[in-house]
């Protein structure tokens, strides 16, 4: 059900809007590498506006992304080794129990 609402709300209106801006900006544009000389045509590329505005969108996402998982690195390599000694503790209260031949109450990880 959630997941209507927001395709509704929030995707449709989205995918509205970005074809609209695809179609009212299609006139070329020219991305220039070079700001000392920009009539350097080894160094320029031409494209539709939205073209630009699409890579720079895709690009924002990349880097966000990378940014977002690096810095929850620490939180990743904290919950990796508390499940590591997690299983520590089972195995050895499980060698524990079979060398006093009881049975332990231990909860599984999955």
């Amino acid at each position: 059900m959630i997941n209507r609402i927001v395709v509704v709300v929030i995707l449709i209106p989205l995918a509205i809007i970005l074809i609209a801006l695809s179609v009212a900006n299609r006139s070329t544009v020219s991305f220039t590498i070079d700001p000392f000389n920009p009539g350097n045509p080894a160094l320029s590329y031409n494209a539709p506006l939205f073209v630009w505005l699409f890579a720079a969108l895709m690009l924002g996402l990349v880097i966000g992304s990378l940014a977002t998982w690096y810095n929850q690195g620490r939180y990743r390599k904290a919950a990796r080794q508390r499940r590591l000694e997690a299983e520590m503790l089972r195995k050895e209260a499980r060698r524990a129990s079979a060398e006093t031949g009881s049975t332990p109450n231990l909860p599984s990880l999955h």
